[in-house]
C-alpha cells in the first residue's frame, strides 16, 4: 500500500476482479494455504466484531441467550433428518481418522480410523436439537431461545473471499416453542431484526419475503429471507429465518408435557447471518477507489493524518493530534465511542491507504492547522479532493451529525439504485429479453417483479435458461392476485415473485 494506485478494472467492466482488488487493497482478508479458506485480517475482523456486537445486543434484548455446541456431528445423528442431510450432502467435510502417525520417509499419514465418521458442521440443527431433546421436558421449559456464534464448513467448489468460502463465521439461532403460532412469530421477529440490522447499520436496503418451496432451507416448512441488490445487478441473500415446523423435533425427539399433561412434539426455528454480509457491504457501497464503510459499523470512524516534515513543528502537530483524539474519543456514537486512528507514519500517499480502507472521515493536520486551531476534513463519500475546514470545537460538536449524514447518504444511494433497477414485467418475451440482453459485454441485471403460477417446472426452466431464480415472494405484495396471470405462462397467478440472478 502507499501512494494512490487505481482499483482496476472499474466495477462493471470486470466486477469480480474489482471486488478482489477492493478486498486486497482494503486489507480485509487473503486466501489461506487451504483451498477455499480465508484469513480475515484485523481491519476485516474489526468489521465482523462490530457486526457481531450489534446483532448480539439485538438478540439479547429479545430474550435469546448464547451457548456453544461441538463442531463435530456424528454421521448417525445427521442421518436422522433425511431431507436436511440431502440438502447439505455434497458440501459436507467428513473426518474419518482420529490421529496421525509417521510412515515411510518419516512422512505423516492418517491412522486410527474412527468407529463412526464425524461431519464438520455445515449447520447445527441436529447436534443442537439432540441437546434440546434432553433439556425440554415440560411447557415450563418453553420457549427455549438459544444462539451460537461459531464457524461452519461447507466444501464449496467455487469460492470468493467473504461471499462463498469453505469455512465461514456466522451466528445461528435455534429455538423451541409450544405452538406453531409461537414458532412462526419467532421466525418473523428474527426476519425483522435482520431487516433492522441491514438497513439501519449496514445501510443496505432489503426486500423481505418467503422463499419458494424449491429454495427453502432443507427440512424447513417455510423459509423467510432478506434479499439485497448489488451494484452489478445481482441479488445477494443477506439473511434467512426458518420455520422448521415439527420436522426436526420429531427427528430428534423434542417432546414436552403441556398444561393438560399431554405429551406433544415441539415446534422449532433456526436463523442465521454470516460473514458474507461483509462481501455484500463491499459490493453495495464500494467505488473505484475501494471500500466505502457505513460509519455505524466501521472499525474506526476517523483517521488523523499529521503532515510531518521533520521540523520542530512536528512535536506541536502530534500534540494537537493527541488532543483531538482524546476529545473525540469521549463522544458516544450509537453505543460506541468515536474510534480515532492516528497515522503518523512517514510514507508517501498514506491518505490513499485510508481511502481504500473506506474509513468515513480523514483529517489532515499541519503546522497551519495547529496555528489556527483548525482541521481539514475529508469525507470518504465525497471527492478525494473535496475538503472543509472546521475549528476543533466545531468538529467535536458536529462529528456525530457528520457521521450520520454519511450513513444516511449511503442508504439513500443504495435504495435509489435498487428502485432504479427494479422492473415489473408482465410477459415472457420481455422477461427473457431483460435477462438476456447485454451492453458492452455486461449482462443485464436487477430485480424483476412478475406474477408466477407457483409451478416448480416454470421456476426450473428459467433457472436453466437464464440462470435466474426466484429470490423471494415479497411479504407485502401478495394481495390482489386473484385476477392476475403468470407472466411466464399466461395461467392464473399464485404469487408475485421477485426474480434475479444471484450470488
Amino acid at each position: 500500500m502507499g501512494a494512490k494506485t487505481a482499483i482496476t478494472p472499474t466495477r462493471l467492466d470486470d466486477y469480480a476482479e474489482w471486488y478482489q482488488q477492493v478486498v486486497k487493497q482494503g486489507d480485509l482478508a487473503e486466501n489461506s494455504s487451504v483451498r477455499g479458506c480465508m484469513i480475515i485480517k484485523p481491519w476485516g475482523y474489526g468489521l465482523w466484531e462490530n457486526m457481531q456486537q450489534t446483532v448480539d445486543n439485538m438478540l439479547k434484548k429479545t430474550g435469546h441467550k448464547n451457548a456453544y455446541f461441538p463442531i463435530f456431528i456424528p454421521l448417525s445423528l445427521m442421518s436422522k433428518e433425511a431431507e436436511h442431510v440431502e440438502g447439505f450432502a455434497t458440501e459436507c467435510a467428513v473426518v474419518t481418522h482420529h490421529r496421525l502417525e509417521k510412515g515411510e520417509g518419516n512422512k505423516l499419514h492418517p491412522a486410527g480410523p474412527l468407529e463412526e465418521p464425524l461431519i464438520v458442521r455445515p449447520t447445527s440443527e441436529m447436534i443442537i436439537n439432540e441437546a434440546f431433546a434432553r433439556w425440554v421436558k415440560s411447557y415450563r421449559d418453553l420457549p427455549l431461545l438459544i444462539n451460537q456464534w461459531a464457524n461452519v464448513v461447507r466444501w464449496e467448489m467455487r469460492t470468493r473471499l467473504f461471499l462463498r468460502t469453505a469455512e465461514f463465521l456466522w451466528q445461528e439461532g435455534h429455538t423451541v416453542h409450544a405452538t406453531a403460532e409461537e414458532a412462526v412469530a419467532e421466525t418473523e421477529q428474527m426476519l425483522n431484526i435482520y431487516e433492522d440490522f441491514l438497513e439501519n447499520w449496514l445501510a443496505m436496503p432489503v426486500v423481505k419475503g418467503r422463499k419458494s418451496e424449491s429454495e427453502r432451507f432443507p427440512g424447513a416448512d417455510d423459509t423467510y429471507t432478506v434479499e439485497t441488490l448489488m451494484q452489478d445487478g445481482k441479488a445477494l441473500q443477506a439473511g434467512t429465518s426458518h420455520f422448521l415446523g415439527q420436522n426436526f423435533a420429531k427427528a430428534a425427539g423434542i417432546r414436552f408435557q403441556d398444561k393438560d399433561g399431554e405429551e406433544k412434539y415441539a415446534w422449532t426455528t433456526s436463523w442465521a447471518v454470516t460473514t458474507r454480509l461483509i462481501g455484500g457491504m463491499i459490493m453495495m457501497h464500494g467505488d473505484d477507489d475501494g471500500l466505502v464503510l457505513p460509519p455505524k459499523i466501521a472499525p474506526a470512524h476517523i483517521v488523523l493524518l499529521p503532515i510531518l516534515k521533520g521540523k520542530e513543528d512536528d512535536d506541536k502537530i502530534l500534540e494537537f493530534c493527541q488532543t483531538i483524539k482524546e476529545n473525540l474519543s469521549k463522544i458516544n456514537y450509537h453505543g460506541r465511542s468515536i474510534l480515532v486512528e492516528l497515522d503518523d507514519r512517514d510514507i508517501n500517499g498514506k491518505k490513499w491507504d485510508w481511502v481504500r480502507k473506506g474509513i468515513p472521515l480523514r483529517v489532515e493536520i499541519g503546522a497551519k492547522e495547529v496555528a489556527e486551531g483548525k482541521v481539514s476534513l475529508q469525507k470518504r463519500t465525497s471527492s478525494p479532493k473535496e475538503r472543509e475546514e472546521l475549528s476543533l470545537s466545531d468538529l467535536e460538536a458536529q462529528v456525530v451529525d457528520i457521521l450520520d449524514g454519511i450513513q444516511n447518504s449511503l442508504y439513500e444511494k443504495a435504495l435509489t439504485h435498487q428502485k432504479e433497477h427494479t422492473q415489473v414485467i408482465n410477459n415472457k418475451d420481455d422477461f427473457y429479453a431483460f435477462f438476456s440482453k447485454s451492453s458492452e459485454g455486461i449482462t443485464q441485471g436487477g430485480f424483476v417483479k412478475a406474477y408466477w403460477n407457483g409451478c416448480p417446472e416454470v421456476e426450473k426452466k428459467i433457472k436453466d435458461d437464464l440462470a435466474v431464480t426466484i429470490r423471494c415472494l415479497p411479504l407485502d405484495e401478495q394481495e390482489g392476485i386473484a385476477d392476475k396471470v403468470c407472466a411466464l405462462t399466461g395461467e392464473p397467478a399464485k404469487n408475485l415473485a421477485l426474480f434475479a440472478k444471484a450470488y
